[in-house]
């Protein structure tokens, strides 16, 4: 969740790790620092933004080796003194560490013990003290960093440099990821290739127990038992670019708005015409083993899973496999079943979600057969399990996911496709989705073309204190995920329900101030659904209806109507109209669109 840059070569250090560390920016963080090496270590560090970092950075902040931080607080307030780098008592090691270091009170209580005074709350400041008493008994800081990590229970990715040593950082990974970039001359290490693409698109990802060592003509990596290891480059995709707003006022609008292009790559080489069927190679997996699945389980965090629970739904309708979604973190801790019958699917934008990557790693051990659906090529979970889907959606920015939403939910069509072709999903109605699945673009881009009418329904809505979202079967990942990005950019309390659900207890909350989404598609569930707005309007309730047809003036206040697709991938075209909702009611209430509090983009800690 935390952001590190790390650079070692012959320019000044500084520049470089403050604008990697806005590059990182959207990861979610409270404080930031940075330290570079010249006679000795030189310490900046606020609570607060980069901006901020950068307006206490002199002009004569000089020194060819440095790391940098963006701090989300687990130990201590966000504060100066609890902000990245901390360093030795001797201000002689500088660390800057993202994770949780679990066993942090009891090496604390000893580091106190022998005399060690600490300067702040943090578990990342034992780090450094540990580090530095290894360093006057090895002769490398590689071998210092290296045995200290032997007394270590946690999440990490760390950067560490060596007043005594400036022309190199130690970089260490174990479930917080670690990047390497290389340059001419010069190397970079960081947590998010963001970071790196201004200045390299060759890169190397560290696996879990990992370490390198970064010095200016070159890189060396090594196990956790002194291994030397092997690594091959791989040539990012993303460049610089891929980063701005693009004259965007926010990321995020940014975002909902390219969706019409990143579903078109997403799909980009994968449909058949001839068959009616999805191609995708990287399951690696032939036909005989894939009938052979008689169940599909999806895990995934927040919106990823809720794009599961979409995902399930499709996979059920047209393989007719059973299938559900469960949060990774909840499906990891519960020591599941695992059935060599069942194949696992794990999603996540960054591929690095700690909670999913965990339950893959269980998964794993136990034998099942996992693929992913990411975003991010190289990243860790894609690294680990047994195929996958790349979503190609690009670089999602803003912390609030929109674009990977909609493709990761556009590749489980795809999947559900596959699966269906396979089995029993006949000719006609592979035809009929691949058709279907041509359609998506060009009618997201229809819904996209009524902006400026959503953004007035949001500004009407924004000003309730709470809201409801409702939507039956199809609909109801779809009202869960409205109520998520509504919650999360514009802090308006949301919740989401089965619109059969109501009557069981949440009714009693509906009254003239508790306003209601309702996802209402034109399938076999519409009378049901209109007779759910019935109920609530009879309450007092007002009504937002997102259909595909106009309700009377009876069953709702206001509605959006958006084009018709198969009734089967209707919930991918109902997410972008909430999306927009929650973008313009943010920003009607003046919220920080793309850095909402409290959240992180890539959640590495549990």
């Amino acid at each position: 969740m935390c952001g590190i840059v790390a650079y070692v070569g012959p320019k000044d250090a500084a520049p470089i790790l403050l604008e990697g560390l806005q590059r990182l920016e959207y990861r979610g963080y409270d404080s930031a620092g940075v330290v570079v090496s010249n006679k000795g270590l030189k310490v900046r560090k606020v609570k607060g933004r980069v901006a901020d970092l950068a307006k206490v950075v002199p002009a004569r902040f000089k020194g060819g080796l440095g790391i940098g931080h963006t701090r989300w607080a687990t130990h201590g307030v966000p504060s100066d003194v609890n902000a990245h780098p901390h360093l030795s008592a001797d201000e002689r090691i500088a660390v800057v560490h993202n994770g949780i270091i679990e066993n942090a009170a009891e090496l604390r209580a000893k580091l106190e013990a022998d005399g060690v005074v600490f300067a702040s709350e943090t578990d990342t400041e034992v780090l450094a003290h540990l580090i530095a008493h290894a360093a006057d008994e090895n002769e490398t800081l590689e071998e210092a960093v290296r045995k200290t990590l032997k007394s270590v229970v946690g999440t990490y990715g760390i950067a560490v440099i060596d007043a005594e040593r400036p022309g190199e950082v130690v970089v260490a990974r174990n479930g917080s990821p670690i990047v390497l970039g290389i340059g001419e001359k010069e190397m970079f290490a960081a947590s998010d290739v963001a970071a790196l693409v201004r200045y390299t698109r060759q890169v190397v990802h560290l696996e879990d127990g990992e370490l390198a060592v970064l010095k200016a003509d070159g890189f060396h990596t090594f196990a956790s038992d002194a291994r030397e290891t092997a690594k091959e480059p791989l040539t990012v995709d993303w460049d610089a670019g891929h980063y701005d707003t693009g004259g965007y006022e926010h990321y995020l609008l940014k975002e909902i708005s390219e969706q019409p292009e990143t579903v078109t790559r997403t799909m980009s080489g994968r449909l058949d015409e001839r068959f009616h069927v999805a191609h995708l190679g990287g399951l690696n997996m032939d036909a005989r083993e894939t009938r052979s699945f008689r169940r599909v389980k999806i895990i995934g965090c927040g919106s990823a899973y809720y794009s599961g629970q979409i995902g399930a739904q499709l996979i059920e309708e047209l393989a007719r496999i059973p299938s559900d979604a469960e949060p990774a973190s909840e499906f990891r801790y519960r020591n599941p079943v695992v059935d060599p019958d069942t194949l696992y699917v794990a999603i996540s934008q960054s591929g690095e979600t700690y909670d999913t990557l965990a339950a893959v790693q269980e998964l794993k051990r136990k034998g099942g057969r996992v693929i992913g659906i990411v975003n991010a090529v190289g990243s860790a979970i894609a690294r680990e399990v047994d195929g996958g889907i790349y979503l190609h959606a690009g670089p999602e920015v803003s912390v609030a996911s929109t674009k990977a939403f909609t493709s990761t939910a556009v590749a489980f069509a795809l999947l559900a496709l596959h699966l269906g072709r396979v089995r029993d999903l006949s000719p006609a109605d592979g035809r009929r989705i691949v058709e279907g699945l041509r359609r998506l673009p060009g009618q997201i881009g229809e819904i996209l073309a009524q902006s400026d009418k959503i953004a007035e329904l949001a500004k009407k809505y924004a000003g309730h204190a709470g809201m409801m979202f409702v939507g039956r079967v199809r609909g109801y990942p779809v009202a869960r995920e409205g109520a998520q990005k509504l919650k999360e950019i514009s802090y308006v309390h949301a919740e989401a329900y089965p619109a059969s659900e109501l009557k069981h207890g949440p009714l009693a909350l509906i009254g003239p101030d508790m306003p209601t989404v309702a996802i209402v598609p034109d399938d076999e569930l519409l009378d049901k659904n209109l007779t759910t707005l019935g109920e609530i309007r009879a309450r007092g309730g007002q009504v937002l209806m997102v259909g595909h047809r106009e309700p009377s003036a009876k069953l709702a206040d206001d509605a959006i109507v958006i084009p018709k697709n198969e009734i089967e991938l209707d919930p991918i075209l109902l997410t972008i109209p909430l999306q927009l909702f929650a973008y313009y009611a943010a920003v009607a209430l003046g919220r920080d669109v793309d850095k909402p509090r409290n959240l992180a983009k890539s959640v590495t800690v549990e």
